[in-house]
């Protein structure tokens, strides 16, 4: 997925979240938020929006979750898989992308319904993420007619 934020903000990394398909009608969207709060939603599939939309979060929202996500985030210019002790394999998988102002990036993946594990801790800070940023009538999922499953 895309970046659709503004340039970095000097005072920390755009933290994105991108939110894959699983095998049903999850949905499946891009999330992110600036230092400074701005948070921009880009619903993809199966999402109650289509396409883009901006809001402000604030400050104190991102700070929030940054703190929230530290703990999962690896070196600069790292890939790293957050462990899980048994994943559902047909679930929605998150990657998590910490972009400095210089354009360096480090990512986490996860596979959601972690039922042991670091990544289980993750799954209840990326269920709250939503509401969180203000999101979560975008984000709620809605099966269309048209659209297939995964």
């Amino acid at each position: 997925m895309r970046s659709v934020t503004d340039a970095p903000s000097p005072n920390g990394d755009i933290i994105s979240i991108a939110v894959g398909p699983c095998f049903g009608f999850c949905p499946v969207y891009l999330s992110e938020i600036s230092p400074s709060g701005t948070v921009v939603f880009v619903g993809e599939r199966h999402t109650a929006v289509i396409g883009e939309r901006r809001r402000e979060a604030g400050a104190a929202a991102y700070r929030a979750l940054s703190a929230d996500l530290a703990a999962y985030r690896p070196a600069d210019g790292a890939t790293q898989r957050v462990e899980c002790d048994a994943a559902i394999s047909d679930t929605s998988t998150y990657t998590i992308t910490w972009r400095a102002t210089d354009g360096r990036e480090a990512v986490a993946t996860h596979q959601s319904r972690c039922s042991g594990g670091p990544g289980q801790k993750l799954d209840e800070v990326l269920k709250s993420v939503p509401d969180r940023l203000g999101i979560a009538s975008w984000a709620k999922q809605i099966t269309r007619p048209s659209a297939s499953r995964g």
